[in-house]
């Protein structure tokens, strides 16, 4: 899985930063989170594939995470867009969407699945294919909001060829060694999976903790995660502000992970406020080391 970061700053673009969005490479197809003003014009700049677009992740419905939206909707048919797309959104959304689209007349020549969250809070399986699993979760914001983890799911077992010929195991049996089964000899023994087997490689997390308050409400939701997208929108020495305003800042961030037991913590959604984002990565290693400050155009592997 590759996380491209499109935008990631808070409110409204400032010192060539712009509204949130991110973009998740599983195998053969991407996904987008959040979509904030110029989401389009990042992806043309960072050479993202439209096509390839299969869902998007709305976490809430301040603007600076959807005002995008309905330009991309629009192109996705101008472009000629056949495929089907679907959108994990808040209960509203829906609404402003058809009403945009009934305003210009559009005519969409692919279909449009909203699938909404329900604002009370949740924690459900949104997505759930042989190739990733996409869950959601509710955090501490000052309206209702979610954050998402995303699993690409391990590749199956690797065989171990010269075993598998020493127990004369047939070659039709090889995907269900791979899946995990034993094999059963003719003579009844049974072969142990991992005798032929080795392990594949583990499943990859990705954690994207939207706009909240310094919370450890869904710490479990984002346990062990190889990755950890966590807000921090303020320097500590603007802790008060953070309080006020339903965000965090970069300590707080690295105290969540800390927490969780991530592999990694990137940060973004910085106030305009700051012109330079170093100091947001400094403060955060002091309580995370291995944290980075997220800038547009990066690529991070999870």
């Amino acid at each position: 899985m590759k996380i491209t970061i499109l935008g990631n700053n808070s409110a409204i673009p400032a010192h060539g930063r712009n509204p949130s969005a991110q973009i998740a490479e599983i195998k053969d197809f991407l996904l987008l989170i959040d979509c904030g003003e110029g989401t389009q014009m990042q992806m043309i700049k960072y050479g993202i594939k439209r096509s390839k677009i299969r869902y998007i992740l709305i976490s809430h419905l301040h603007g600076d995470h959807y005002f995008g939206l309905i330009g991309l909707i629009n192109s996705f048919g101008l472009l000629g867009r056949t495929d089907p797309l679907h959108i994990y959104c808040p209960e509203l959304l829906p609404a402003i969407i058809q009403a945009q689209l009934d305003a210009s007349s559009a005519q969409l020549p692919y279909e449009l699945h909203f699938h909404t969250i329900a604002d009370s809070g949740e924690r459900r399986v949104l997505v759930e294919d042989a190739v990733c699993r996409i869950t959601c979760f509710p955090v501490d914001h000052r309206i209702a909001t979610h954050g998402f983890v995303i699993t690409e799911k391990a590749k199956a077992r690797k065989l171990d060829l010269e075993a598998c010929r020493q127990y004369e195991i047939p070659q039709y049996f090889y995907k269900r060694l791979q899946a995990g089964e034993d094999y059963e000899q003719k003579d009844g023994t049974i072969v142990q999976n991992e005798w032929v087997t080795l392990p594949g490689l583990e499943d990859k997390v990705y954690a994207y903790c939207a706009d909240t308050r310094h919370t450890l409400s869904f710490v479990e939701d984002v346990a062990a995660a190889d990755l950890i997208y966590h807000e921090s929108t303020y320097l500590d020495a603007d802790a008060d502000l953070a309080i006020l305003r339903y965000h965090s800042t970069a300590v707080q961030a690295a105290e969540l992970a800390q927490a969780s037991g991530a592999k990694r913590l990137m940060l973004g959604h910085y106030s305009s406020r700051y012109k330079e984002i170093e100091a947001f990565e400094a403060e955060a290693k002091r309580v995370f080391p291995n944290t980075v400050a997220s800038f547009e155009g990066m690529e991070v592997r999870v």
